[in-house]
């Protein structure tokens, strides 16, 4: 499973012009999920966003009260090795990665994280207002 981590002062994301998810201060994670991600990668994962001491004052997003904004991004799994034309291969379909993506938003509300999510497989439209900029990848297992 691949996360990118992104603080943000706020984020929200459209579909189709209306809102369907959206947080104040906090962390949006565009997750992308791969063939042979599970329940270990979810914990994991979770574990990441809530504790990770990214906030001001070095706070993690569970300590300050912030937000997650969890967005779906199979494009996180592009091989752009070769060619022009991005390669898919690496990331997981769609029956398995939903799954997987709502368990990592389930994950987070059960630390009592507030948590705003996307819509799979959606053509999403999301604002993203950056703070720091502070921006991670993290990529479980590391």
């Amino acid at each position: 499973m691949r996360t990118v981590l992104q603080r943000v002062t706020s984020a929200r994301v459209r579909v189709d012009g209306e809102t369907v998810g959206e947080i104040g201060a906090g962390l949006v994670a565009l997750v992308g999920v791969a063939h042979d991600d599970g329940p270990q990668e979810i914990a994991t994962t979770v574990r990441k966003i809530a504790d990770l001491r990214i906030m001001s004052g070095e706070t993690s997003v569970a300590d300050s009260g912030g937000e997650v904004l969890v967005v779906s991004q199979f494009t996180l799994h592009a091989d752009v090795r070769k060619g022009r034309r991005p390669s898919w291969g690496a990331a997981a379909p769609g029956a398995v990665a939903e799954p997987l993506v709502e368990g990592v938003a389930a994950g987070l509300r059960e630390r009592g994280i507030p948590v705003a999510t996307g819509r799979f497989g959606a053509d999403m439209a999301v604002d993203i207002h950056g703070d720091g900029p502070v921006t991670l990848v993290v990529d479980v297992p590391a």
